[in-house]
């Protein structure tokens, strides 16, 4: 697999280092790559891609083989050798298209290649023995010990299940991670103020995209065998925006009216708040009159904002803009003016473990209490924005009722001028949709 003496194995080392060594987040590292590596081709494209985020999703499983085989122990291996041998298992496993002896040959190859030629021997003989034994691997007995079972073959750290245990059945929790690991499409919105659903959807399919559309969700469609994004035309013009559908569900559940103002505090890369604007601009324009509703989106970095302020652009839209600011810090001149403030904050990230599998390995427990900290610190601040009669729509992209049911709980019992309109906790289906949490809170009139 190589093209104008780039090496894809060599790509996937690079992009496994800098990962799982150098904590650099996967889909930002596999993104860069393919931008800096522009001309491969969509297969190769999809291999590099289908490397990378298999090893990464299949991990504990694959270390749990690697351990069974190699007298050096994973967590002792040198980092290049760690990664070299990890992605090599994973296209032994899963990979049937690849032979066996071009997985090993490359393998070897590369070795060499990073300065370990007397190791050569060491890789050829670890995988070699794996190759001949997969079907032979025994993984822990789940009738005896449901939770390392759970994490070596789903790949998923015992903490966190001991942590999902004490809310779901192992069934439920089964399920979880069976949609973690299914192949899911892409979702994506039309943009009304650049195509109709029919004119999008007769474009992508004249360049061969499969696409077919949410069965509740008019306007929402499901992508399949894409190349880039940016090979998309319609992507580039705006005609459609990417998000998923549970995240969806927070501007369809705020419900915006005509005029309204929303204030999105931790709004990168733009998804809600962009379809906020668009859902404003359709509630005006179906009443008589004039109204100049306005969603500002804001950031806390100057980066963040950037990328709002490109998916604004690239949409077209009139009535969102996008400013910096930090989510904890009051800001006076904001006191009592939001009919709705967006306050989907930075959380755990479980709901989304489908798309960034690295997040299980980054998290640690006292993660989770920071995490909860700096939601209720955010939450704080961000509710002396709301107008009487006005809301707070909290949401994160999480299965964890720490940060989800219980912060709401929290939030209830410290402000009790608020009323719970709606709470619902999207879990992950099958590739489907991420795992999701959103509450409508309501801040009453006072007569």
């Amino acid at each position: 697999m190589q093209d104008g003496g780039v090496n894809l194995r060599e790509l996937v080392l690079e992009a496994m280092l800098a990962v799982t060594r150098d904590k650099e987040y996967s889909h930002i590292v596999i993104r860069n790559i393919l931008d800096k590596y522009q001309y491969l081709d969509k297969q190769e494209r999809s291999f590099f891609k289908r490397v990378c985020q298999g090893t990464l999703e299949h991990m504990i499983w694959i270390d749990y083989v690697l351990n069974q085989f190699s007298n050096v122990k994973v967590n002792k291996m040198k980092p290049q050798i760690r990664c070299i041998l990890r992605s090599s298992v994973y296209e032994l496993k899963f990979m049937d298209a690849v032979p066996v002896s071009a997985t090993c040959n490359e393998a070897v190859k590369l070795t060499g290649k990073k300065g370990f030629h007397n190791l050569k021997g060491f890789v050829n003989g670890v995988l070699r023995n794996i190759s001949r034994n997969l079907d032979k691997i025994v993984l822990p007995d789940k009738s005896r010990d449901m939770l390392s079972y759970l994490s070596v073959a789903y790949s998923m750290p015992e903490w966190i299940l001991q942590l999902w245990k004490r809310t779901y059945s192992w069934e439920q929790m089964e399920g979880f991670l069976q949609s973690f690991l299914a192949e899911a499409p892409l979702s994506v919105r039309v943009n009304p103020l650049k195509a109709t659903r029919e004119e999008l959807k007769r474009e992508l399919q004249e360049q061969q995209i499969e696409v077919w559309e949410h069965e509740c969700l008019p306007g929402v469609f499901y992508l399949k065998n894409y190349d880039s994004l940016r090979r998309i035309p319609a992507f580039s013009q705006g005609k459609f925006y990417i998000q998923d559908v549970s995240s969806m569900q927070v501007a369809i559940a705020a419900d915006p009216r005509p005029g309204d103002y929303v204030l999105d505090v931790c709004a990168a890369p733009g998804g809600k708040s962009i379809h906020m604007a668009e859902l404003l601009l359709e509630a005006e324009k179906q009443q008589k009159g004039v109204f100049k509703g306005m969603v500002e989106a804001r950031d806390l970095t100057e980066y963040k904002v950037s990328l709002i302020q490109e998916n604004i652009e690239r949409c077209g839209l009139p009535n969102i803009r996008a400013v910096q600011a930090d989510a904890r810090v009051f800001d006076r001149g904001q006191a009592g003016k939001a009919d709705i403030v967006i306050a989907d904050l930075p959380c755990s990230g479980f709901g989304v473990l489908g798309r960034k599998a690295d997040i299980k390995y980054r998290l640690t427990q006292e993660d989770i209490g920071k995490l909860c900290r700096l939601q209720r610190e955010i939450l704080h601040t961000v509710q002396q924005y709301v107008k009487p009669g006005g809301i707070i729509m909290y949401s994160t992209c999480t299965i964890n009722p720490a940060e989800n049911e219980e912060q709401v709980r929290w939030f209830l019992q410290e402000y009790p001028e608020f009323q719970l309109a709606t709470q619902k906790q999207i879990l992950p289906d099958k590739g489907r949709n991420d795992g999701f949490f959103l509450a409508k809170l309501r801040k009453e009139i006072k007569t």
